[in-house]
Protein backbone atom coordinates (compact mmCIF):
# COMPACT_ATOMS: atom_id res chain seq x y z
CA UNK A 1 0.00 0.00 0.00
CA UNK A 2 1.22 3.81 -0.43
CA UNK A 3 1.36 5.47 2.65
CA UNK A 4 -0.88 8.86 3.52
CA UNK A 5 0.50 11.20 1.08
CA UNK A 6 2.34 15.05 2.87
CA UNK A 7 -1.43 16.61 1.78
CA UNK A 8 -4.99 15.14 2.17
CA UNK A 9 -6.28 15.07 -1.74
CA UNK A 10 -8.95 17.93 -2.62
CA UNK A 11 -11.91 18.11 -0.52
CA UNK A 12 -10.56 15.24 1.87
CA UNK A 13 -9.74 16.25 5.98
CA UNK A 14 -6.40 15.40 6.95
CA UNK A 15 -6.76 11.98 8.93
CA UNK A 16 -7.46 12.33 12.42
CA UNK A 17 -5.20 10.30 14.72
CA UNK A 18 -4.72 10.00 18.53
CA UNK A 19 -1.95 8.92 20.00
CA UNK A 20 -2.23 7.60 23.21
CA UNK A 21 0.74 7.13 25.55
CA UNK A 22 1.36 5.72 29.80
CA UNK A 23 3.83 7.92 30.48
CA UNK A 24 5.95 5.93 32.45
CA UNK A 25 8.45 4.67 29.76
CA UNK A 26 10.91 6.74 28.07
CA UNK A 27 11.81 4.87 25.09
CA UNK A 28 8.25 5.01 24.24
CA UNK A 29 7.66 8.49 24.99
CA UNK A 30 10.33 9.36 22.57
CA UNK A 31 8.87 7.49 20.02
CA UNK A 32 5.70 9.33 20.13
CA UNK A 33 7.56 12.14 20.02
CA UNK A 34 9.24 11.62 16.97
CA UNK A 35 6.37 9.81 15.39
CA UNK A 36 3.93 13.02 15.99
CA UNK A 37 6.58 15.12 14.38
CA UNK A 38 6.70 13.05 11.06
CA UNK A 39 3.51 12.77 10.65
CA UNK A 40 2.33 16.40 11.69
CA UNK A 41 5.09 16.81 8.80
CA UNK A 42 3.01 14.77 6.42
CA UNK A 43 -0.30 16.89 6.93
CA UNK A 44 -1.67 14.36 9.65
CA UNK A 45 -3.55 16.24 12.71
CA UNK A 46 -2.37 14.17 15.51
CA UNK A 47 -3.77 14.13 19.32
CA UNK A 48 -1.44 13.23 22.18
CA UNK A 49 -3.22 11.96 25.06
CA UNK A 50 -0.73 11.58 27.89
CA UNK A 51 -0.17 12.94 31.37
CA UNK A 52 1.10 16.50 31.68
CA UNK A 53 4.40 15.68 32.52
CA UNK A 54 4.98 13.52 29.76
CA UNK A 55 3.83 16.40 27.78
CA UNK A 56 6.20 18.59 29.94
CA UNK A 57 9.07 16.33 29.35
CA UNK A 58 8.98 15.41 25.58
CA UNK A 59 6.72 19.02 24.24
CA UNK A 60 4.51 17.19 22.23
CA UNK A 61 2.46 20.54 21.34
CA UNK A 62 6.21 21.81 20.32
CA UNK A 63 6.36 19.20 17.61
CA UNK A 64 2.64 20.62 15.80
CA UNK A 65 0.56 18.20 17.73
CA UNK A 66 -2.67 19.15 20.33
CA UNK A 67 -2.24 17.48 24.01
CA UNK A 68 -5.08 16.22 25.86
CA UNK A 69 -3.98 15.41 29.57
CA UNK A 70 -5.02 11.80 30.27
CA UNK A 71 -4.35 10.51 33.42
CA UNK A 72 -2.33 6.88 33.72
CA UNK A 73 -5.19 5.68 35.92
CA UNK A 74 -7.88 3.44 34.14
CA UNK A 75 -10.54 5.02 36.22
CA UNK A 76 -13.85 6.20 34.99
CA UNK A 77 -12.63 10.25 34.69
CA UNK A 78 -9.60 9.13 32.68
CA UNK A 79 -11.61 6.57 30.13
CA UNK A 80 -14.18 9.51 29.79
CA UNK A 81 -11.27 12.15 29.11
CA UNK A 82 -9.90 9.59 26.53
CA UNK A 83 -13.47 8.76 24.56
CA UNK A 84 -13.97 12.42 24.38
CA UNK A 85 -10.51 12.93 23.04
CA UNK A 86 -11.25 10.08 20.39
CA UNK A 87 -14.71 11.25 19.75
CA UNK A 88 -13.61 12.07 16.07
CA UNK A 89 -10.42 10.10 15.58
CA UNK A 90 -10.38 8.37 11.79
CA UNK A 91 -7.59 5.99 13.86
CA UNK A 92 -6.12 5.68 17.93
CA UNK A 93 -2.78 3.90 18.19
CA UNK A 94 -1.60 3.18 21.81
CA UNK A 95 1.50 2.35 23.25
CA UNK A 96 2.55 0.54 25.74
CA UNK A 97 0.07 -2.29 27.73
CA UNK A 98 -2.16 0.32 30.00
CA UNK A 99 -2.54 3.04 28.16
CA UNK A 100 -3.84 0.39 25.03
CA UNK A 101 -6.16 -1.18 27.47
CA UNK A 102 -7.65 2.46 28.65
CA UNK A 103 -8.25 3.16 24.77
CA UNK A 104 -9.75 -0.37 24.48
CA UNK A 105 -12.36 0.70 26.77
CA UNK A 106 -12.53 4.18 25.29
CA UNK A 107 -13.21 3.02 22.33
CA UNK A 108 -15.82 -0.20 23.36
CA UNK A 109 -19.44 0.64 22.70
CA UNK A 110 -18.90 2.53 19.44
CA UNK A 111 -21.35 2.38 16.65
CA UNK A 112 -18.77 2.92 14.25
CA UNK A 113 -15.61 1.32 14.55
CA UNK A 114 -12.28 3.15 14.93
CA UNK A 115 -9.23 0.93 14.08
CA UNK A 116 -7.27 0.43 16.97
CA UNK A 117 -3.04 -0.03 16.30
CA UNK A 118 -1.66 -0.59 19.77
CA UNK A 119 2.58 -0.54 19.57
CA UNK A 120 4.21 -3.23 22.07
CA UNK A 121 7.65 -1.38 23.22
CA UNK A 122 8.03 -4.37 25.64
CA UNK A 123 6.49 -6.35 28.04
CA UNK A 124 5.27 -5.65 31.16
CA UNK A 125 6.80 -8.37 33.94
CA UNK A 126 5.00 -9.55 37.73
CA UNK A 127 4.95 -12.08 39.40
CA UNK A 128 1.80 -14.06 41.18
CA UNK A 129 -1.47 -12.50 41.06
CA UNK A 130 -0.15 -9.43 39.10
CA UNK A 131 1.24 -11.63 36.55
CA UNK A 132 -2.10 -13.12 35.48
CA UNK A 133 -4.17 -9.60 35.73
CA UNK A 134 -1.54 -8.70 33.01
CA UNK A 135 -2.01 -11.36 30.65
CA UNK A 136 -5.58 -11.17 30.78
CA UNK A 137 -5.07 -7.74 29.82
CA UNK A 138 -2.87 -8.15 27.10
CA UNK A 139 -5.02 -10.48 25.48
CA UNK A 140 -8.24 -7.99 25.55
CA UNK A 141 -5.79 -6.02 24.09
CA UNK A 142 -4.48 -7.88 21.42
CA UNK A 143 -7.71 -9.05 20.36
CA UNK A 144 -9.64 -5.43 20.46
CA UNK A 145 -6.32 -4.17 18.24
CA UNK A 146 -6.47 -4.10 14.39
CA UNK A 147 -2.74 -4.32 13.86
CA UNK A 148 -0.10 -5.03 16.78
CA UNK A 149 3.36 -4.22 16.36
CA UNK A 150 6.16 -5.49 18.02
CA UNK A 151 9.18 -3.95 18.73
CA UNK A 152 11.31 -7.62 18.62
CA UNK A 153 10.28 -10.56 17.32
CA UNK A 154 9.49 -12.04 20.12
CA UNK A 155 7.30 -9.64 20.78
CA UNK A 156 5.65 -9.80 17.34
CA UNK A 157 5.26 -13.59 18.73
CA UNK A 158 4.31 -13.16 22.01
CA UNK A 159 1.29 -11.32 20.69
CA UNK A 160 0.31 -13.70 18.21
CA UNK A 161 -0.07 -16.31 20.71
CA UNK A 162 -1.50 -13.89 22.70
CA UNK A 163 -4.33 -14.06 19.66
CA UNK A 164 -3.96 -10.70 17.93
CA UNK A 165 -5.01 -10.85 14.29
CA UNK A 166 -2.60 -8.92 12.96
CA UNK A 167 1.10 -8.62 14.41
CA UNK A 168 4.06 -7.28 12.31
CA UNK A 169 7.59 -6.15 13.52
CA UNK A 170 7.62 -2.37 13.94
CA UNK A 171 10.52 -0.40 12.57
CA UNK A 172 11.36 2.12 15.52
CA UNK A 173 14.01 4.70 15.49
CA UNK A 174 16.05 5.81 17.92
CA UNK A 175 14.78 9.39 18.53
CA UNK A 176 17.43 11.20 20.00
CA UNK A 177 19.98 13.98 18.77
CA UNK A 178 23.08 13.04 18.13
CA UNK A 179 26.30 15.11 17.46
CA UNK A 180 28.34 13.22 14.28
CA UNK A 181 30.96 10.91 16.42
CA UNK A 182 34.08 12.62 17.03
CA UNK A 183 36.79 10.05 17.34
CA UNK A 184 39.52 13.25 18.26
CA UNK A 185 37.58 14.64 20.56
CA UNK A 186 38.66 18.36 19.29
CA UNK A 187 36.72 20.01 21.91
CA UNK A 188 38.26 18.06 24.66
CA UNK A 189 35.16 17.38 26.21
CA UNK A 190 36.20 14.16 27.23
CA UNK A 191 38.92 14.46 29.90
CA UNK A 192 36.88 17.32 31.00
CA UNK A 193 33.74 14.74 31.59
CA UNK A 194 36.06 12.33 33.06
CA UNK A 195 37.66 14.83 35.42
CA UNK A 196 34.78 15.87 37.06
CA UNK A 197 33.35 12.19 37.44
CA UNK A 198 36.94 11.41 39.06
CA UNK A 199 38.40 9.07 36.39
CA UNK A 200 41.39 10.49 35.55
CA UNK A 201 43.83 8.11 35.14
CA UNK A 202 41.41 4.71 35.53
CA UNK A 203 39.37 3.08 33.16
CA UNK A 204 35.53 4.60 33.09
CA UNK A 205 32.61 1.93 33.24
CA UNK A 206 29.51 4.00 32.37
CA UNK A 207 25.99 2.27 33.58
CA UNK A 208 22.95 4.88 32.87
CA UNK A 209 18.82 3.95 33.97
CA UNK A 210 16.33 4.31 37.30
CA UNK A 211 17.66 2.87 40.45
CA UNK A 212 14.93 0.20 40.33
CA UNK A 213 15.13 -3.27 40.82
CA UNK A 214 14.74 -4.83 37.64
CA UNK A 215 17.98 -2.78 36.67
CA UNK A 216 20.14 -5.11 37.87
CA UNK A 217 22.63 -2.73 40.05
CA UNK A 218 22.52 -5.37 42.76
CA UNK A 219 24.52 -7.73 40.38
CA UNK A 220 26.65 -4.95 39.08
CA UNK A 221 27.89 -3.89 42.44
CA UNK A 222 28.19 -7.60 43.31
CA UNK A 223 31.00 -7.21 39.94
CA UNK A 224 32.32 -4.47 40.87
CA UNK A 225 33.84 -6.42 43.71
CA UNK A 226 36.05 -7.93 41.62
CA UNK A 227 37.35 -4.48 39.25
CA UNK A 228 38.80 -3.81 43.07
CA UNK A 229 41.69 -6.09 42.06
CA UNK A 230 42.48 -4.27 39.08
CA UNK A 231 45.40 -1.52 38.52
CA UNK A 232 44.14 0.71 38.01
CA UNK A 233 40.57 0.56 39.31
CA UNK A 234 38.13 1.20 37.04
CA UNK A 235 35.47 3.72 38.25
CA UNK A 236 31.99 2.85 37.66
CA UNK A 237 29.56 5.22 37.05
CA UNK A 238 25.52 5.22 37.87
CA UNK A 239 23.34 8.11 36.08
CA UNK A 240 19.98 7.68 37.18
CA UNK A 241 17.50 8.20 40.11
CA UNK A 242 15.20 5.84 42.09
CA UNK A 243 14.15 4.10 45.09
CA UNK A 244 16.96 1.99 45.28
CA UNK A 245 19.58 4.89 45.84
CA UNK A 246 19.28 4.86 49.82
CA UNK A 247 20.32 1.08 49.32
CA UNK A 248 22.57 1.09 47.23
CA UNK A 249 24.43 3.76 48.19
CA UNK A 250 24.76 1.86 51.58
CA UNK A 251 26.77 -1.04 50.06
CA UNK A 252 28.50 1.05 48.34
CA UNK A 253 30.23 2.55 51.18
CA UNK A 254 29.93 -0.56 53.20
CA UNK A 255 31.90 -2.35 50.88
CA UNK A 256 34.04 0.41 49.67
CA UNK A 257 33.07 -0.41 46.25
CA UNK A 258 34.52 1.81 43.53
CA UNK A 259 31.03 2.93 42.61
CA UNK A 260 29.36 6.69 42.10
CA UNK A 261 25.95 7.51 41.59
CA UNK A 262 25.75 10.87 39.91
CA UNK A 263 21.56 10.89 40.05
CA UNK A 264 19.60 11.83 36.91
CA UNK A 265 21.45 13.52 34.17
CA UNK A 266 20.76 15.84 30.88
CA UNK A 267 23.68 14.89 29.04
CA UNK A 268 24.46 11.07 28.99
CA UNK A 269 25.37 11.52 25.35
CA UNK A 270 28.24 13.45 26.78
CA UNK A 271 28.67 10.54 29.72
CA UNK A 272 28.67 7.96 27.07
CA UNK A 273 31.45 9.60 25.42
CA UNK A 274 33.50 9.82 27.95
CA UNK A 275 32.84 6.47 29.00
CA UNK A 276 36.11 3.15 28.18
CA UNK A 277 32.73 0.71 28.23
CA UNK A 278 28.85 1.20 28.56
CA UNK A 279 27.34 -1.94 30.90
CA UNK A 280 23.32 -2.84 30.78
CA UNK A 281 23.50 -5.38 33.56
CA UNK A 282 18.86 -5.23 33.69
CA UNK A 283 17.13 -8.27 34.95
CA UNK A 284 14.57 -7.58 32.26
CA UNK A 285 14.89 -4.53 29.89
CA UNK A 286 12.76 -2.62 27.28
CA UNK A 287 12.71 -4.13 23.98
CA UNK A 288 15.17 -1.12 21.99
CA UNK A 289 16.92 -0.47 25.23
CA UNK A 290 17.65 3.24 24.54
CA UNK A 291 20.88 3.11 26.48
CA UNK A 292 22.18 0.14 23.97
CA UNK A 293 20.94 2.31 21.04
CA UNK A 294 23.07 5.75 22.50
CA UNK A 295 26.34 3.15 23.42
CA UNK A 296 26.66 1.71 19.81
CA UNK A 297 26.10 5.46 17.88
CA UNK A 298 28.26 6.67 20.09
CA UNK A 299 31.02 3.63 19.48
CA UNK A 300 31.33 2.81 23.13
CA UNK A 301 31.81 -0.62 23.40
CA UNK A 302 28.50 -2.35 25.52
CA UNK A 303 28.97 -5.35 27.74
CA UNK A 304 24.73 -6.20 28.53
CA UNK A 305 22.69 -9.22 29.65
CA UNK A 306 20.62 -11.60 27.38
CA UNK A 307 17.26 -9.89 28.17
CA UNK A 308 14.21 -8.84 26.10
CA UNK A 309 15.08 -7.79 22.78
CA UNK A 310 19.04 -6.88 23.62
CA UNK A 311 20.33 -9.71 21.71
CA UNK A 312 18.19 -9.19 18.47
CA UNK A 313 18.99 -5.52 18.72
CA UNK A 314 23.09 -5.36 19.18
CA UNK A 315 23.84 -8.63 17.33
CA UNK A 316 27.38 -9.32 17.44
CA UNK A 317 28.41 -5.53 18.41
CA UNK A 318 28.40 -6.14 22.06
CA UNK A 319 29.39 -8.39 24.68
CA UNK A 320 26.39 -10.47 26.02
CA UNK A 321 26.27 -12.05 29.13
CA UNK A 322 23.61 -14.07 31.05
CA UNK A 323 21.47 -11.81 33.52
CA UNK A 324 21.67 -12.07 36.84
CA UNK A 325 25.40 -13.57 36.76
CA UNK A 326 27.73 -10.94 38.26
CA UNK A 327 30.94 -13.50 37.57
CA UNK A 328 30.07 -13.34 34.26
CA UNK A 329 29.89 -9.60 33.73
CA UNK A 330 32.89 -9.10 36.03
CA UNK A 331 34.76 -11.52 33.81
CA UNK A 332 33.43 -10.08 30.51
CA UNK A 333 34.69 -6.57 32.01
CA UNK A 334 37.61 -7.54 32.87
CA UNK A 335 38.24 -9.35 29.35
CA UNK A 336 37.51 -6.04 27.05
CA UNK A 337 39.70 -4.04 29.98
CA UNK A 338 42.85 -5.90 28.53
CA UNK A 339 41.81 -6.34 25.16
CA UNK A 340 42.25 -2.62 23.14
CA UNK A 341 41.82 -4.44 19.87
CA UNK A 342 38.72 -6.37 20.82
CA UNK A 343 37.47 -3.21 22.12
CA UNK A 344 37.83 -1.34 18.73
CA UNK A 345 36.44 -3.85 17.22
CA UNK A 346 33.19 -3.61 18.65
CA UNK A 347 33.17 0.06 17.96
CA UNK A 348 33.31 -0.98 14.27
CA UNK A 349 30.59 -3.48 14.49
CA UNK A 350 28.96 -1.09 16.72
CA UNK A 351 28.97 1.67 13.91
CA UNK A 352 27.76 -0.65 11.53
CA UNK A 353 24.90 -2.24 13.79
CA UNK A 354 23.70 1.34 14.43
CA UNK A 355 23.80 2.03 10.52
CA UNK A 356 21.17 -0.94 9.99
CA UNK A 357 18.40 0.41 12.07
CA UNK A 358 15.41 2.05 10.68
CA UNK A 359 15.56 6.05 10.61
CA UNK A 360 12.79 7.86 12.04
CA UNK A 361 11.57 8.89 8.40
CA UNK A 362 11.04 4.65 8.11
CA UNK A 363 9.36 4.80 10.85
CA UNK A 364 7.11 7.65 10.13
CA UNK A 365 6.52 5.59 6.54
CA UNK A 366 6.03 2.20 7.92
CA UNK A 367 3.22 3.35 10.45
CA UNK A 368 1.53 5.60 7.70
CA UNK A 369 1.52 2.14 5.66
CA UNK A 370 -0.39 0.75 8.31
CA UNK A 371 -2.66 3.88 8.82
CA UNK A 372 -3.69 3.61 4.97
CA UNK A 373 -4.69 0.35 4.89
CA UNK A 374 -7.36 0.66 8.01
CA UNK A 375 -8.66 3.79 6.74
CA UNK A 376 -8.50 3.70 3.19
CA UNK A 377 -10.84 6.62 1.80
CA UNK A 378 -12.26 8.33 4.30
CA UNK A 379 -15.47 10.57 3.75
CA UNK A 380 -15.60 13.90 2.18
CA UNK A 381 -16.10 16.74 4.69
Amino acid sequence: MTPVSSHSPPGQSPLRTVQVLGGGNAASSAHVRSLAAGLVARGVKVTVCAPYEADHAYDFSGVGADHVHVPRSSDPVSVAALRAACANADLVHAHGLHASFRAVLALSGRRVGTPLVVTWHDRAHADGARAHLLRVLERRVVKAAAVVLGTTSALVDAARWTGARDARLAAVALPAPRRPVEPDDPDGLRPKVRAELGAVGRPLLMAVGSLERHRGYDVLLDAARAWRRLDPVPLVVIAGEGPLRGELQERIEGEGLPVRLIGRRDDITDLLAAADLALLPSRWEEARSVLAQEALHARVPLVATDVGGIPELVGDAAEVVPHGNAEALADSVVRLLGDPARRESLREKGARQAASWPSEDETVAQVLSVYDELTQIRPLT
